[in-house]
């Protein structure tokens, strides 16, 4: 493919998917106190979930170097890529796309980059980035695929019902949500990134009328595309697309486990959906 695609461990893009999509992650560092992790590379989504509950201690994440962006870069370039594009998690929310604009610099001249902000984080990134692998494996030039994508960011939602805000409110990325702190902590709180930010959009008294929220959320609007649902490991996945059926059926919706770069902000047993709004004409 003369158009290459390169994204962040805030996909959740498995790594045989990424390899079919022919898409290369590069992946965020998760640390465990003194205990240094590469996302998807020497922590799988099994065992962070299983270290996050038996530690004491929020981890913390921290965003590839420009270095790894760079190399990145280097290899496409290596293979035979006319042009890159790059995107990634909300830069509301990380630093991961400034590191993947300092590492195109380094690459100049050599390539054709662009880094892109998706606005959206898990399952709403990963839509955009199999779109982008799809329209490049189609022949799209990087014009192309860089109008599809920020087309599709606006039209890109994510909410998500915390079973608990301690991870965020530890990780400091609550952002626009502070009015949820306080007592309000044991109220699952319900949370709108749509906009590429935290804000909130609800609170609910129990999980079940959490989930209620969200089959609510997205029964309001119109049909949607692309419709998924990512949990952090929560043991209740198959109620939430029981709630959804009655609209949209089981081979209707992908379903993902979001990884450690999300999961250590959103916390055990959190559950998300992202769409797509129909386009104008769609």
């Amino acid at each position: 493919m003369p158009v290459r695609i390169v994204t962040d461990s805030a996909a959740d893009l498995a790594a045989e998917e990424a390899a079919q999509l022919g898409v290369e992650v590069v992946p965020l560092s998760i640390r465990f106190g003194r205990e240094e992790y590469t996302d998807g590379v020497d922590l799988s989504v099994e065992a962070f979930y299983e270290k996050l509950a038996a530690s004491a201690e929020l981890p913390e994440t921290a965003a590839p170097s420009p270095g790894a962006f760079e190399a990145a870069f280097r290899r496409h370039v290596e293979a035979g890529a006319d042009a890159i594009v790059c995107i990634n998690l909300s830069s509301g929310l990380s630093a991961t796309m400034q590191s993947a604009q300092n590492g195109s610099k380094a690459v100049d001249g050599e390539v054709e980059v662009h880094v892109i902000d998706s606005r959206s984080i898990t399952s709403g990134l990963g839509t955009q980035v199999r779109a982008a692998a799809a329209a490049a494996a189609d022949g799209a030039t990087a014009a192309d695929v860089v109008a599809l994508v920020e087309g599709m960011a606006a039209r890109t939602h994510v909410f998500g019902a915390l079973d608990t805000l301690d991870n965020l409110r530890k990780g400091g990325r609550i952002g626009s949500a502070q009015a949820l702190l306080g007592s309000l902590l044991s109220i699952k709180p319900l949370l709108d990134i749509s906009s590429g930010e935290v804000e909130e959009a609800g609170r609910a008294r129990t999980r079940r009328k959490a989930l209620e929220w969200l089959r609510d959320a997205i029964f309001a609007r119109p049909p949607v595309e692309q419709l998924c649902v990512s949990h952090g490991m929560a043991p209740d996945v198959d109620h939430m697309l029981d709630l959804l059926a009655p609209r949209y059926s089981a081979d209707q919706i992908r379903v993902g486990i979001i990884g450690p770069t999300i999961g250590t902000h959103a916390g055990p047993r959190v559950m998300g959906l992202s769409w797509l709004d129909v386009a104008d004409g769609g």
